[in-house]
């Protein structure tokens, strides 16, 4: 069974940076968040394959945020810089036991974690 735990959330000024951390229980292989506002569908922001070679983005946060992962302690990051408020959701880490490129569709992950805060505020 695999679990993934996120940290890092809070709540910043839009312009601010912040990083999210997910700490897997076990070795996975593509890696992703998503994240998701009340009464809208999760949404994708980030991807990474298991090596971390192939990353992917959403347009609309290619080029402010950066995603990371360390094999060595099951971890993945996501570093947000230039925040704004259309940024305010619970993001969600997600992880799956398959190899390839990165993913972006939520329906490919088979394990998530259970969600960090995160509010901007203009």
């Amino acid at each position: 069974q695999v679990q993934l735990v996120e940290s890092g959330g809070g709540q910043v000024q839009a312009g601010d940076s912040l990083e999210l951390s997910c700490v897997a229980s076990v070795s996975v292989y593509a890696m992703g968040w998503f994240r998701q506002e009340p009464g809208e569908e999760r949404e994708f922001v980030a991807a990474c394959n298991w090596s971390g070679g192939d990353r992917i983005y959403a347009d609309s946060v290619k080029g402010r945020f950066i995603i990371d992962r360390d094999n060595a302690v099951n971890t993945m990051y996501l570093r947000m810089n230039s925040l704004k408020s259309d940024d305010t959701a619970v993001y969600y880490c997600a992880a799956a036991m398959i190899y390839g490129p990165a993913v972006s569709r939520p329906n490919e992950y088979g394990y998530w974690g259970q969600g960090t805060q995160v509010t901007v505020s203009s």
